[in-house]
């Protein structure tokens, strides 16, 4: 086969499997519109692998090669299998490529976790680098989600602050958290553009989200050090708080992130208030059985 013919088979290929593939399926919302393509649309694909349209549509029509990078978003978005993935590579000439190892779940490092459990009046949780939530307290919980309802797959904070609407209402100044939030997922995206799971989040947040979307092309970044947030809580009222970074040295993906306000503050005093309502609501939950 030449390189016409790779490129006319290539192209098919693309086309076969977009039209497989179902928005449900790719993790898109729905619209509640009868669709007139089968499939996903080009301007779907374009936007989960975080490329252009042009750029896709060429692709499909035999007028481009694609980079390694995008050959791995297409091999995740159309969910392809091994088989699937390495004729993809060999149509598009990238067949001495092989497949990246794959990335095992993070485990908390033992005494980052040790550090986390001494919190017991202060919130604080362990993240990597995508922000994707390892490891939290009761505290943290109680501040801003109960993370163990979330399916471990969509635990992740940026997700959180762009999909969740309760966690995005206790943020009086949410566009500026949300638009630190991409800046420092930016930056990490910098650090290891392979990632398959960060390239996944963004094409899913800039599906779902004009905003995310538009922040994402702006290419500001930042570094996740320290800051104050203001929140709105339900239960201990307005509360600005300090958060911090303390980054594990024995894993530097890893780090503690804690919430905390100045002592004898209104937000200090707050803050207590929230540490004993967690500790009734335990309470009352063991109680019951729950």
């Amino acid at each position: 086969m030449d390189g016409n013919a790779h490129r006319d088979e290539f192209g098919a290929f693309l086309r076969a499997r977009r039209t497989e593939l179902s928005p449900a399926a790719a993790g898109l919302p729905g619209t509640g519109n009868r669709r007139r393509v089968k499939g996903l649309r080009r301007e779907e694909v374009a936007l989960l692998a975080s490329i252009s349209t042009d750029y896709y549509t060429r692709l499909e029509q035999g007028r481009r090669q694609a980079s390694q990078p995008v050959l791995e978003s297409l091999a995740r978005i159309f969910q392809l299998d091994d088989d699937e993935r390495q004729y993809m590579f060999e149509l598009a000439g990238k067949e001495g490529i092989r497949q990246p190892r794959r990335r095992v779940t993070q485990k908390v490092h033992p005494q980052l976790q040790r550090v986390l459990d001494e919190l017991v009046t202060v919130p604080a949780a362990i993240l990597n680098r995508r922000m994707d939530v390892l490891a939290w307290n009761p505290m943290a919980a109680a501040l801003m989600t109960d993370f163990a309802r979330i399916p471990e797959k969509q635990r992740n904070y940026v997700r959180l602050v762009f999909t969740d609407p309760a966690v995005r209402a206790l943020y009086p100044e949410w566009e500026t958290v949300a638009h630190t939030c991409v800046a420092q997922l930016r930056m990490e995206a910098a650090r290891d553009p392979q990632d398959p799971r960060l390239t996944a989040l963004v094409g899913e947040l800039s599906v779902q989200d004009e905003d995310f979307r538009r922040w994402w092309g702006a290419h500001h970044v930042a570094v996740r050090g320290m800051g104050t947030k203001v929140f709105r809580h339900p239960v201990a009222g307005d509360l600005t708080l300090d958060w911090d970074t303390l980054t594990c040295a024995a894993n530097p993906d890893q780090q503690l992130v804690t919430w905390t306000a100045e002592p004898g503050s209104p937000s200090h005093d707050g803050l207590r208030f929230l540490a004993s309502w967690a500790a009734s609501e335990a309470e009352s939950s063991s109680g019951t059985g729950r």
